[in-house]
């Protein structure tokens, strides 16, 4: 049998004739003829020494003649041989593509087959209602689609026409499913105009029937498990649940932890199916319900669903688990904002009592684990009423705040008499700790050392004066808020001390924007303001220092004081009041001015316009004197009033020493007016109700006003001659020249007399 290459290269029809295996065979034979004579004559020739050159040379053109055959065998093979070789590939290349195409066609018929196949199981199986088959045929006949849509050489126009066909019959399939899970999970809601309240919630029930069910068969029924196995096969199961979370949560979960009233009815009956319905079973005056209340609910509808509905198996999951995945964490905040935040105690009395609200939270928990609801450690619910220190202290500070911003928004004018015997309410403590009794010890051992002569016992008390019966109680509310503070642990007791500092800088920032107008328009308030300022400052000296000893650290050591605030409410008070004087002051000169600056009093007009405006600011300071009574501390009330007095007697002085003609008719005027003021400036003394009591503070003016023996010399020289002048000048020793310099009663003397020698004399005896 001839080789391969011979029969390729034969059957190409491009060689020689002669078979190029026999002319191989040939060479082959010549060689080894060849051979061996050469080997024969090397043996003669070297080793036998016999003479054959004749022989020898024959030889040589026989080798040189074998040689260019075999050049001529090689080149025929390189050239003929080896082109016929790659024509030979070339044809066999092409047969393996079409063998290659061949199966390509092959697998597609079968892939067309398995798809048929497929979808005529589908049709079956969902005419018997066999849903979780029709859902594995579907599936496999899309995996044959995509099969052939993976063969990017195919080109079968039947591709778009299966396409169609598997997208119509897997939204047959999901029609079909979800009709059923309308059969058997059937909601009964308001109506969607209706809003979401306790009233339009009573309408709410579902209803999860057993249709096609048998008796003794487990829950859920079996038509159930195959409707949510399809679904999931078809991965509409993660939607399908999404829907059915958000309308449970929203008409069942939520109102049923909202409404203290509202609670849930299960129901069986045999062939229909169990309902869940909301029922509203008394009118409940509990605004929120009690956390183990809103846990029993909720326990009872997600074990009810548990049994009936979600106990079913999806791959790895159960499918209470894929329904917990979607509501626990909106479901945990609506417990957690609803009904744990109003659990929280406001006193720190009750704190210890809420253990049972936590042991309550872990048993909800554990029951919603038992049943797949819930996956891992502890949640959101649990850590929340673990942390009930901190809540209770965020609470307690919010509540506080919310409170005090109330009281500092509320009416200033209610205002409550302070005296010096009025002390603060401050709760008994418990004894300090040991290191603070051993520093008082010490202090006792120091206390000999002190200096015989006390203060008097009215030191550092507050002066009787009335404030705002609002900043009375807010200073209750921040000294039973340091009370809450005392015996909590540190972080809650950081937080209520640092809620009592919030307190008083939020007076500080609140109440002078908030009152801004009322403290600009009513002396009243203004004087009321003042007082609460200093009242909270007084307080503020010792309050930190009362609580310290009591507190956690690191409050106790000596991060807990107040004194850094004083000097911030006293000049608040004190800004507060002077802004107000000044408003006044400006009301009194305003007044003043409408006199004509008192000249030419002997027209009638100018009088009384004159008359008038004098009128008028002792209005004014009556007025105020009224106002003030009884509110600012006596001290400060004579302060003012003397500095408000003052303020118009200074601007008369000055109207009248500016004057350069005052007429004898003009000086009786004068005086007259002056005479008023003389006699109705210490009638606005009235500090206190009594009157008797203000007969002290009245004759005590020249204290107060600083002008005001200034004001009384000028009265005595409108109505004085000369010579009484000059007496009262007394040589510069005179009570006149204590008041006024020599230019201004030489001024005076040239405005009241007419130029006369008698003038002259007494211009020239002052000196």
């Amino acid at each position: 049998m001839s080789s391969f290459v011979t029969e390729v290269l034969a059957s190409s029809g491009k060689l020689e004739k002669e078979d190029l295996v026999s002319k191989i065979s040939k060479m082959s034979r010549k060689v080894e003829d060849t051979k061996e004579e050469v080997c024969d004559m090397i043996n003669k020739r070297y080793n036998e020494f016999l003479p054959s050159l004749q022989a020898s040379e024959d030889l040589m053109l026989q080798v040189d003649e074998v040689s260019k055959e075999m050049d001529a065998l090689k080149a025929c093979i390189e050239t003929e041989v080896q082109e016929n070789i790659h024509v030979a590939v070339t044809e066999f290349a092409k047969l393996k593509e079409q063998l290659e195409r061949n199966t390509v066609i092959i697998k597609m018929l079968e892939h067309l087959k398995e798809f048929h196949s497929a979808m005529e199981k589908f049709n079956k199986a969902l005419v018997e209602k066999k849903y979780v088959d029709a859902a594995n045929n579907l599936e496999k006949a899309r995996s044959s689609m995509d099969s052939l849509k993976s063969w990017k050489t195919s080109e079968l126009p039947l591709l778009t026409v299966l396409g169609s066909e598997l997208t119509v019959q897997r939204e047959n399939l999901i029609y079909h499913l979800g009709d059923e899970w309308k059969r058997l999970v059937i909601w009964k809601l308001p109506p969607t105009k209706e809003p979401a309240d306790q009233t339009s919630v009573q309408k709410v029930e579902l209803t999860l029937t057993d249709v096609g069910s048998k008796d003794g068969e487990s829950k859920p029924p079996v038509l159930l498990r195959c409707i949510l196995q399809a679904l999931a096969i078809q991965g509409e199961l993660q939607h399908k649940v999404k829907l059915f979370s958000q309308v449970l949560l929203k008409y069942m979960l939520k109102p049923l932890v909202k409404h203290a009233s509202l609670s849930v009815r299960v129901s069986e009956q045999q062939g229909e199916g169990t309902t869940l319905a909301l029922q509203c079973l008394e009118v409940s005056h509990k605004e929120k319900s009690a956390p183990s209340q809103v846990f029993s609910k909720l326990h009872l509808v997600l074990k009810t669903l548990h049994t009936h509905l979600l106990d079913v198996s999806i791959g790895s999951k159960k499918l209470s688990a894929i329904l917990g995945e979607l509501i626990w964490e909106e479901m945990s905040q609506c417990i957690i904002h609803e009904c744990l935040v109003n659990s929280i105690p406001t006193d720190s009395s009750e704190l210890k009592n809420y253990s049972a609200v936590i042991k309550e939270t872990e048993e909800f928990e554990k029951a919603l684990k038992e049943m797949d609801f819930l996956q891992g450690d502890s949640t959101d619910l649990l850590k929340y009423a673990r942390n009930v220190n901190c809540h209770f202290a965020s609470k307690k500070c919010k509540d506080v705040i919310v409170a005090a911003r109330k009281l500092m928004t509320s009416k200033m004018h209610n205002t409550v008499k302070i005296t010096p015997d009025s002390k603060l309410h401050l709760p008994k403590l418990p004894a300090p700790s040991s290191g603070v009794k051993l520093k008082q010890a010490a202090s006792k051992e120091d206390a000999v050392m002190e200096n015989s002569k006390q203060l008097s016992a009215w030191s550092l008390h507050l002066p009787a004066c009335r404030i705002s019966e609002s900043v009375q109680q807010l200073m209750e509310l921040a000294v039973s808020t340091l009370c809450e503070a005392v015996g909590s642990s540190s972080q809650s007791a950081l937080q209520l001390f640092f809620t009592v500092r919030n307190i008083f800088q939020l007076f500080y920032d609140v109440v002078p924007t908030y009152h801004k107008e009322n403290l600009l328009k009513f002396p009243h308030l203004a004087a009321i303001q003042h007082n609460n300022c200093m009242y909270l400052a007084h307080h503020l000296l010792t309050l930190g220092h009362y609580f310290r000893a009591h507190l956690p650290q690191p409050l106790n050591e000596g991060v807990a004081t107040f004194v850094d605030m004083v000097p911030g409410f006293r000049k608040l008070g004190a800004q507060c009041f002077l802004t107000q004087l000044n408003v006044q002051k400006a009301e009194l000169l305003e007044r003043l001015s409408t006199a004509h600056n008192f000249c030419n009093l002997d027209d009638e007009d100018n009088y009384i316009a004159a008359s008038k405006a004098v009128r008028q600011v002792i209005h004014q300071l009556k007025q105020l004197a009224t106002v003030w009574q009884d509110v600012l501390p006596v001290t400060i009330y004579c302060k003012a009033m003397g500095n408000l007095l003052n303020t118009a007697i200074t601007e008369i002085i000055s109207k009248i020493m500016m004057l350069e003609d005052i007429s004898s008719e003009d000086g009786e005027h004068l005086h007259t007016l002056c005479q008023t003021i003389t006699e109705e400036g210490p009638l606005v003394f009235i500090p206190v109700v009594e009157e008797s009591k203000n007969r002290k503070y009245q004759e005590e003016v020249p204290l107060y006003v600083k002008k005001w023996s200034t004001f009384k010399e000028l009265v005595i020289v409108l109505r004085a001659n000369l010579q009484e002048i000059v007496d009262r000048w007394a040589d510069a020793k005179g009570p006149l020249a204590v008041e006024f310099s020599s230019s201004e009663v030489k001024s005076l003397i040239r405005a009241l007399f007419q130029n006369t020698e008698r003038r002259a004399a007494a211009l020239s005896k002052i000196k």
